[in-house]
């Protein structure tokens, strides 16, 4: 390649290069950090192409927008955080809990063993026996905490009988 290439080629457009390729690489490698270098360089092109400005001073405009951008982005994040739609979404223990489950392994002295789902569960609550359904109160590590699971907790709730004819 020809060295007297890159005295042909505009500094603004080797800016807006980097700019572009930086932001190319945020998509493919995460983490919300490129952009704001890819920002950066965008706007010091921006810049170049209409301030004739030597190298140095756009490096140094560079190196600040960069700060600029990336310190207020964090700030704005800060301040206004992103929240999900579905906060448990990652969080196996939070989506067990009110679950049904059936006890594989008798619970006897407050342990025993449980079926979620295609998963099995240390279980500790009340004694129950295999094949009794229970409800997930609490997860503690890799343990549930369960509870007999009554359909009806108490007569009272029943629905009334129906009259007969």
């Amino acid at each position: 390649m020809d060295p007297g290439f890159f005295d042909s080629v505009d500094a603004a457009w080797w800016w807006v290069t980097i700019g572009l390729a930086l932001a190319v690489l945020e998509l493919v490698v995460p983490g919300v950090y490129l952009i704001w270098l890819a920002l950066a360089a965008l706007t010091t092109g921006a810049i170049a192409f209409v301030l004739d400005f030597g190298v140095g001073f756009q490096i140094v405009n560079f190196v600040a927008l960069a700060l600029i951008f990336a310190l207020s982005a964090k700030r704005y994040l800060r301040d206004t955080p992103i929240v999900s739609s579905d906060p448990s979404l990652n969080k196996r223990g939070e989506q067990l809990v009110g679950q049904s489950a059936v006890v594989t392994v008798p619970i006897e002295g407050g342990e025993g063993r449980v079926r979620v789902g295609d998963s099995a569960w240390i279980a500790h609550g009340p004694d129950a026996e295999t094949g009794a359904r229970m409800r997930i109160v609490r997860v503690t590590g890799s343990a549930v905490e369960v509870e007999p699971l009554n359909l009806l907790k108490d007569e009272s709730s029943a629905p009334p009988a129906l009259p007969s004819d």
